[in-house]
């Protein structure tokens, strides 16, 4: 067919100077607007959205049909497996046909369990709930809306609550009383969506933002009844690379100022019941990094000191004031990377990774232990919320690519496991009829990296089937195998699905991370690159028929990829893609810049900038045949910047000698994550996956 003529973006000279005195142009830079209200700029977004709408027109029925496929694949009248906390049983639940969850809780009596409130709900019977957040009536008239966090008041209460209606992550906070017989009028602007309560059930600790950066910088309190213009600080953060979080620790008798960058942490603690000196547990060091808990009158602390590359377990008394107050209660193993620790009044449960896959191990005071035992070659495992620190079961979850989300219960004490619930799958989904295998691929270095592959029983590895493979491979963040509705739907199509474990994330350990990032960081896109034609080669694609998917820094291996191998790929799914690598590190007025200066490095260091600039996606475009791409923003992104693919994708039209069609789509009401409702996602996915549908040529 006969594509319409897209968009083309004016261009106006511009010259990006780095400190070291090093210049780039960049004719496209004034469509970043940090508004969102220029003119032109937005002129030039519904252009594009239009000529997306034009070019989609024809997969309209397919993307209906995936849509359906998929929304008939969820029950709509689902609920969360409940858990208990000080007398209560929290859950969220969904009604048929809307879109936000209701949170509510029932009081905990005789023979109320987790069970009996999901069996209850399945009939229907809400009699003794009371709903907490009815997020549905909370959204109603918005274009966007969601609930960040909520935290009930040590005495059952007063709720207090975070929410967003644009998608930025800037909240709002608001209070409420449980009973109905009080109003509070105070709203906080500007916080994240950490809230901590005190013991006297009326203190708030919450975390503002940077009105410019959105950095977490100061951690204040608030008295209920009281204006908030008048609320002090408790802490405030002046290095900018630092992220902030606060919460309570397992015992409830502290409340915890957790500080994170990329390489070091740190933990301040004060008294629930008195809680206005926060103590430093261990300073901060750079490259010493650790998370800390409270329970059973002693610190228990998940580290890298001392070289535990892949992280020990220590613990230290309440007086302890330094690392050398530390003492090992497991030591550190060069191929078992820990990332969890959940403390309980019998036992310890540890979340592990070791060859790709994630474990749980059960540690018990006498220094034995034991692991929990999965069905599959690729899966995923991990802890769920376990609320009660002296029950003996332990919670946990499970996945793979054939099996739904299910959550578990684990006596440590008898061996007996209790399916508390598995994600129903509707439409008569059956996983004995898809297979799931973990395969390894060998980099061009000779590291081994590990692929996690679904495709439907009765597909052939005969070289001539379409693939989708999907990757992140940043910020340590593994990307393990779990079910995906949507992705049924390509399955039984005929198509492959792939996860490539590239270096960048943490699947193999510490290490692995370690070498997918900052002057290592070609290792992520060429292991990507190599899994593709490992795949190809071992049937499970055509060459011509393979199409890969990443969003956010996944976004930025996929536009390193189609500058490295376009060939190999037919179509690229990029989504709020992290293109204008050099240009966004340069600047510390941009969200999240100042805390990521050691996962890309500085590019005020020539050694950085040089390095960042081989592969920065938009910097490298080129006069050469580029794949179809399907390329989604948001407007009010504060992850990645609008801007970073609008420009990305206006160089990318000026120098394509291909025919190959380009989609940029952006998302005028929504921020980082897409659009907020349950089911408003799919809608959006469908149409992505329509596009690659057409593209790969498979047959509907």
């Amino acid at each position: 067919m006969t594509l319409p003529i897209p968009p083309r973006a004016a261009r106006h000279p511009h010259t990006v100077t780095a400190p070291h005195g090093a210049q780039r142009q960049d004719p496209y830079y004034w469509l970043r607007d940090d508004a969102r209200a220029a003119v032109d700029v937005l002129a030039y977004l519904h252009a594009e959205n239009t000529y997306a709408d034009v070019l989609l027109a024809n997969s309209k029925d397919v993307q209906d049909a995936l849509y359906d496929e998929t929304v008939a694949r969820i029950q709509q009248d689902d609920a969360s497996v409940p858990f208990r906390e000080r007398g209560y049983w929290y859950y969220a639940r969904f009604e048929t046909g809307k879109d936000y969850p209701i949170h509510a809780r029932r009081k905990d009596a005789p023979g109320v369990d987790a069970a009996s409130i999901l069996a209850a709900m399945a009939a229907a019977d809400f009699v003794g709930e009371d709903i907490l957040l009815d997020v549905n009536a909370l959204a109603a008239g918005k274009d966007y809306y969601s609930v960040g966090a909520y935290a009930v008041s040590q005495d059952n209460a007063v709720l207090a609550y975070a929410d967003d209606s644009n998608g930025r992550r800037q909240y709002t906070l608001r209070f409420r009383a449980m009973d109905g017989t009080r109003t509070f009028s105070e709203t906080i602007e500007g916080a994240s969506s950490d809230l901590v309560w005190a013991d006297d059930n009326k203190t708030l600790f919450y975390i503002e933002n940077d009105a410019e950066t959105l950095l977490t910088v100061r951690v204040k309190k608030h008295v209920i009844g009281t204006d908030p213009k008048d609320d002090p600080v408790v802490y405030e953060e002046t290095d900018d690379s630092f992220y902030m979080g606060i919460e309570r620790s397992r015992d409830d008798n502290f409340i915890l100022i957790r500080l994170s960058s990329t390489v070091s942490d740190e933990l301040r603690y004060a008294s629930a019941r008195d809680p206005r000196d926060f103590k430093v547990l261990a300073a901060r060091a750079r490259d010493v990094e650790y998370d800390a808990d409270h329970f059973g009158g002693r610190w228990v602390i998940r580290t890298n000191a001392d070289g535990a590359q892949n992280f020990k377990v220590v613990t230290a008394n309440d007086d302890a004031t330094e690392r050398t107050h530390w003492h090992t209660r497991v030591t550190h193993r060069s191929d078992v990377l820990i990332e969890d620790v959940a403390l309980f009044e019998g036992f310890t449960a540890i979340a592990e990774r070791s060859g790709g896959l994630e474990r749980l191990r059960i540690l018990k005071p006498d220094g034995s232990s034991q692991y929990v035992a999965a069905d599959e070659p690729a899966y995923s495992m991990g802890l769920e919320v376990n609320s009660e620190p002296a029950s003996p079961w332990l919670r946990y979850s499970y996945t793979s690519m054939t099996t739904p989300a299910t959550t578990y219960a684990l006596n440590v004490v008898t061996g007996e496991r209790r399916l508390l619930k598995r994600q129903p799958v509707l439409g008569g989904y059956d996983p004995a009829h898809y297979v799931t295998e973990r395969r390894w691929a060998t980099a061009r270095d000779g590291s081994q990296v590990p692929v996690s592959i679904v495709y439907k029983k009765g597909f052939e590895k005969n070289g001539t089937a379409a693939l989708l493979q999907y990757a992140y491979g940043s910020y340590g963040l593994s990307m393990d195998p779990g079910f995906s509705v949507a992705v049924i739907s390509l399955l039984n199509r005929g198509m492959a699905y792939a996860i490539a474990h590239v270096r960048g994330g943490q699947e193999m350990g510490r290490a692995w991370y370690d070498d997918g990032k900052l002057l290592h960081k070609q290792n992520t896109f060429t292991d990507f690159i190599d899994v593709t034609d490992f795949l190809v080669q071992q049937g499970y694609a055509a060459p011509h028929r393979v199409a890969a998917h990443g969003g956010s820094a996944g976004g930025l291996l996929m536009g390193a990829i189609a500058n490295m191998a376009p060939e190999k790929y037919r179509v690229i799914l990029s989504q709020v893609p992290f293109v204008d690598v050099v240009t966004t590190m340069l600047d510390p007025s941009i969200p999240l810049t100042t805390n990521e200066y050691d996962e890309w490095g500085n590019p005020e260091d020539p050694i950085y900038y040089d390095y960042i600039l081989r592969y920065s996606p938009y910097d490298n475009l080129a006069a050469q045949a580029y794949p179809a791409m399907f390329v989604g923003t948001g407007l009010w992104d504060s992850q990645v910047q609008y801007w970073e693919p609008a420009k990305y994708v206006a160089r990318l039209r000026m120098l394509n000698t291909s025919a190959a069609p380009v989609v940029f789509r952006t998302n005028m009401e929504a921020g980082h994550g897409g659009k907020s409702g349950r089911f408003r996602r799919y809608r959006e996915q469908a149409e992505m996956y329509a596009f690659m549908l057409e593209q790969l040529g498979v047959p509907q």
